[in-house]
């Protein structure tokens, strides 16, 4: 396994044996909102945005997960549903552990509980700046910020994304991101 977690050290050999490696499609489901997560997923290749519904069906991006985390952060502390729903953004590949691997794994304690807690609080903090940028900054200025997110997390370099996918990203009308992008 390549990336941050990796680094685990002595409690490595916990995660091991119950790391699976998944091709993650371009437009995968991992998890819908209000229904019980299997996995947590740490993407490698791949990248994923994790989306904010509201009741009335708008959606808004609230984080960005690439090779730098995991998606189903609820599932390690203890909530089995989250209110977000996290889509595949460009397709790859990565790991996942079974729900159940998880508390096992948590449930001792060390390096890989605070490995986790210290990725939920960097989580926390990019959750927190996305929600600032997008009460304070220029849809162009969130135009900017998303592409940016988007490249650190490429593998290659490349972004792959339409016009109507970061209005819905970004939480605004197509026309908006079609000023922006000029």
């Amino acid at each position: 396994m390549s990336g941050r977690w990796q680094t685990v050290g002595t409690g490595r050999h916990r995660w091991a044996p119950h790391l699976e490696r998944v091709e993650l499609a371009q437009g995968q489901v991992l998890y819908e909102s209000g229904r019980a997560s299997t996995h947590v997923v740490f993407p490698t290749t791949a990248i994923v945005s994790v989306m904010y519904l509201t009741q009335g069906g708008a959606s808004a991006e609230v984080a960005v997960v690439g090779n730098d985390g995991m998606v189903g952060i609820s599932l390690f502390m203890g909530i089995d549903s989250t209110p977000n729903r996290a889509v595949v953004q460009r397709a790859g590949l990565g790991y996942r552990l079974r729900a159940q691997a998880v508390r096992d794994v948590i449930s001792h304690g060390g390096p890989n509980l605070t490995l986790m807690l210290r990725y939920t609080q960097t989580r926390i903090a990019q959750m927190s700046q996305t929600a600032m940028c997008n009460r304070y900054h220029s849809i162009d200025q969130q135009l900017c910020r998303r592409l940016l997110m988007g490249l650190d997390r490429s593998p290659s370099g490349d972004l792959s994304m339409t016009q109507e996918l970061l209005a819905s990203l970004l939480g605004v009308r197509r026309e908006g991101v079609t000023a922006a992008a000029l």
